[in-house]
């Protein structure tokens, strides 16, 4: 596929249509209020693994509504004192997997948690967090799993357990609550994204062809799912498109990343047709601090830039936790 979306120097200055519902502010703090509400109750329990160059905790903590939901925590085995932390969030249809898949990060010399995605975990990695909640008609996926009000949408959910899951790899003595960014690629990066929105003090954010931005553009421009997944909802319940996109627009990445704080380092395909490079660029321009970055990858489509990006990751991220 060539290029499809609009050209470089024009995604350089695109702003979203996406409009901030009133009460955005509201909404996530009450939402966060109620959350907290819970005993985070982390658990680090150790876990066998035959690596010896790590150690490996299966985490369980309190999420959105007090549910448990599952994580992983990799340290290097040689940690004794507080280290940085990346917190990870991981694709769509994804779970955490399995421990030895997750050794980039504890090979560098940090601490390295990864949240699993509530109700996902079964097209790839491997998931084991459930979701309790129900909700009305829905088309295949998740897209719009309660779409119906904000207060019931799915990423209502998976955007608080992943501000409790920064929590939670702060409680562990062994992370450095002061030096803590946050990861994720896809969907991953839609929630780094709207983490960064929602946690003010984070030092660093990396999201990597981010998902879950700018919805009234991704929703009409791209054929593919998940953004797909909102068009064939309102095929079958047509008249419902203002309602649809009220509820999206409390869980746009545009609008949490007019609140990022943190030093980001974005990346971009200009091949990606499941997340187009507008709605990439819609989030990163709107990313409220000058501290901030986008590695373009040009004949891509959704791998981005892969093993590249995570170099250029590794490159950028010790700078920005280091110590103070």
């Amino acid at each position: 596929m060539a290029l499809f979306d609009l050209p470089l120097d024009e995604l350089r200055d695109y702003r979203s249509a996406s409009v901030e519902p009133e009460g955005f502010d509201t909404f996530w703090a009450k939402t966060l209020q109620e959350a907290r509400e819970h005993e985070l109750g982390a658990r680090f329990e150790p876990v066998e693994t035959h690596l010896k160059t790590v150690k490996v905790y299966d985490v369980t903590f309190a999420g959105f509504g007090g549910h448990p939901v599952k994580g992983w925590l990799t340290l290097p085995a040689w940690a004794n004192s507080p280290l940085p932390a990346v917190v990870e969030f991981v694709g769509y249809g994804g779970g955490r997997g399995l421990p030895h898949t997750h050794l980039l990060w504890a090979s560098a010399g940090f601490a390295h948690f990864v949240m699993d995605t509530r109700g996902q975990g079964s097209a790839w990695g491997g998931g084991e967090t459930p979701d309790p909640v129900g909700s009305g008609p829905a088309y295949p996926g998740y897209m719009t799993r309660g779409v119906d009000a904000p207060e019931n949408y799915y990423y209502r959910r998976v955007f608080t357990d992943g501000v409790r899951a920064v929590e939670a790899a702060r409680s562990h003595p062994l992370v450095d609550a002061a030096r803590t960014a946050a990861v994720g690629a896809s969907q991953g990066g839609g929630i780094t994204i709207a983490v960064g929105g929602l946690v003010p003090d984070l030092a660093a954010i990396a999201p990597d062809v981010p998902f879950l931005c700018d919805f009234p553009r991704a929703a009409t421009l791209t054929d593919r799912n998940p953004y797909r997944e909102i068009g064939n909802f309102l095929k079958t319940h047509r008249g419902r498109t203002d309602e649809v996109l009220r509820t999206l627009s409390y869980f746009d990445g545009v609008h949490f990343a007019a609140r990022g704080r943190a030093p980001a380092l974005f990346s971009v395909a200009l091949e990606d047709q499941t997340c187009p490079p507008s709605t990439v660029f819609a989030a990163f321009n709107a990313w409220a601090t000058e501290d901030k970055t986008i590695e373009v990858y040009d004949f891509n489509d959704h791998e981005g830039g892969g093993t590249y990006q995570e170099a250029a990751k590794l490159s950028w991220l010790p700078a920005h936790l280091a110590a103070g």
